[in-house]
């Protein structure tokens, strides 16, 4: 029963792959336009931040609901909602200071990975190549950790640190994406 579950687990993700293209996608818009205008004010990367979050968890919370009940779904709706509840407080208090801000960004990229990593072990067996969903999630635990060690980095810097990671991070999306959409005819002889 348990392998059955993984089967469709693998069917869905094929067939879905391109949720995981769309966050791909809305990372490297997002750290695109941050290089794009590198003097932006704080308050414009709040609001980058907090529509890119805003985004990512929406499209988390459909590929959770989307897939079987239980394994994955429940982190990745978790993880959606904490990128959702990110957003909308980056939104609706743009006034935060610098600090506020790294730390709301330093504590989303952590988790994120953390749930990152913590699916790509419980995939191993199911699909290959699960280390571009583990070298995201460690990409993420780390840039979150810079953040909190840095805390008093310029504005600049900051937006090349976000900016950098979302366009690495959707890039590393983007490639899982096309390697799932890859499994689909595979995923259906399963």
């Amino acid at each position: 029963m348990n392998e059955n579950i993984e089967n469709r687990a693998w069917s869905l993700l094929a067939d879905r792959w391109w949720l995981l293209a769309l966050r791909g996608l809305a990372a490297i818009a997002f750290g695109i336009l941050a290089f794009i205008w590198p003097h932006v004010t704080l308050l414009t990367l709040v609001f980058l931040f907090g529509a890119y979050a805003i985004v990512n968890g929406i499209l988390e919370i459909v590929q959770a609901f989307s897939g079987p009940k239980g394994g994955r779904s429940g982190h990745l709706a978790l993880q959606g909602i904490v990128s959702l509840l990110a957003g909308i407080v980056a939104i609706l208090m743009p006034g935060i200071t610098t600090l506020a801000l790294l730390v709301l960004i330093a504590a989303w990229a952590i988790v994120g990975g953390i749930f990152e990593i913590v699916a790509a072990v419980r995939l191993r067996k199911v699909i290959e190549h699960e280390w571009l969903l583990v070298l995201a999630g460690i990409l993420s635990v780390l840039f979150g950790i810079v953040l909190i060690a840095r805390p008093m980095a310029s504005a600049l810097v900051l937006v090349w640190w976000v900016g950098g990671f979302a366009v690495v991070f959707g890039i590393l999306l983007l490639s899982l994406a096309f390697r799932v959409r890859g499994w689909r005819g595979l995923s259906h002889a399963v």
